[in-house]
C-alpha cells in the first residue's frame, strides 16, 4: 500500500476547501457521543470534555480521539504516557459540563474524583471509563489526533445490547439524552 502525501486545498487542482464557519455548520447537525479525558503528566491533573471518542480496533483495543491545540489541556496531553478517557451517559451531564467550562479548576471537588494506583484522575461514579496507553499523536490541521491503548475499564452503568440506555450525545450546540422515546426503529 503506498502511503498518501497530504495536500493543501489549491495545489494539483483541487478546489477550495471550505470556510471553518461552513465546517462547523456541517458538523452541528452530526450528532456525538460525549466523553471526558483526564490525564497527569507530573504537573496536575488535566480534563476537556471530547466529542471525537472513537473505537478503531477490538484486537488490539485501540480508541482515537483528537483535541484542540489551543484547549489549556493541550500541553499536558501531548505529553502523558496514558490516559482515562470517561465514556458518559445522561446521569454524568455535570461532569461533561466540567470538562467543557473554561477557566476553572476542574478537580477542585476533591469528592468527584480520585486517582487509580497508577496516578491517573479519575471521575467517579461516571458511566464507564477506561485508562489507555497512548501509542501515537499526529498533528491534524488545529488538533492533535491520539491513538490510544486500553489497558483497563470499569462499567458501572452497562446497557444491555439493544437497549437504549441514557446516552447522552451533543448535537446544535446542547447536551441531549438519548433513551426509548428517541429510538426510530422497530
Amino acid at each position: 500500500m503506498r502511503a498518501v502525501e497530504p495536500v493543501a486545498a489549491g495545489e494539483r487542482g483541487l478546489p477550495s476547501s471550505l470556510s471553518p464557519d461552513d465546517f462547523k455548520a456541517l458538523f452541528r447537525g452530526h450528532p456525538a457521543g460525549v466523553a471526558v479525558i483526564t490525564a497527569d503528566a507530573g504537573s496536575g491533573p488535566v480534563a476537556l470534555t471530547a466529542t471525537s471518542v472513537s473505537s478503531v480496533s477490538a484486537e488490539p483495543p485501540l480508541l482515537i480521539f483528537s483535541i484542540s491545540t489551543l484547549s489549556s489541556a493541550a500541553d499536558v496531553l501531548s505529553r502523558a504516557e496514558t490516559v482515562i478517557v470517561h465514556l458518559l451517559d445522561a446521569h454524568d451531564l455535570e461532569v461533561a459540563k466540567l470538562g467543557a467550562t473554561s477557566g476553572i479548576d476542574r478537580f477542585a471537588d476533591k469528592t468527584q474524583w480520585s486517582r487509580l494506583v497508577t496516578g491517573e484522575p479519575v471521575y467517579c461514579d461516571v458511566r464507564a471509563w477506561v485508562r489507555c496507553a497512548v501509542v501515537n499523536r499526529m498533528d491534524a490541521g488545529t488538533s492533535m489526533v491520539i491513538a490510544a491503548h486500553a489497558l483497563q475499564s470499569h462499567i458501572a452503568r452497562d446497557v444491555s445490547p439493544g437497549a437504549a440506555g441514557d446516552a447522552l450525545v451533543h448535537h446544535n450546540r446542547a447536551w441531549h439524552r438519548l433513551g426509548e422515546h428517541s429510538r426510530v426503529d422497530d
